[in-house]
């Protein structure tokens, strides 16, 4: 089959950004979008969920992690018996 060249633009911050991305998955763009655009046509659909929420940020996500990670350890949990002892810990 023979290739041909797609032209598109994007903006040069997330280009810069998905290419690092991609760089790190060991992939080049044109893979990702050969990819994706293979996925689409399989599937007859689009290769994501498009929704109205946002991303969640880096603060979130971090959040998340941090909840993930005491929840699979909960030898590094710290529980409190005393509501008065744990607002004490929080507010110091």
């Amino acid at each position: 089959m023979a290739n041909t060249n797609v032209t598109m633009r994007i903006d040069e911050t997330l280009k810069a950004q998905l290419q690092e991305l991609m760089s790190n998955l060991g992939l080049d763009m044109t893979t990702f979008f050969t990819m994706a655009a293979k996925q689409a046509v399989r599937e007859q659909a689009l290769p994501f969920k498009p929704d109205m929420n946002e991303a969640p940020n880096i603060e979130t996500l971090k959040a998340m992690a941090e909840t993930e990670y005491l929840i699979n350890h909960p030898e590094v949990r710290k529980t409190y018996d005393d509501v008065d002892k744990m607002m004490e810990d929080i507010l110091g």
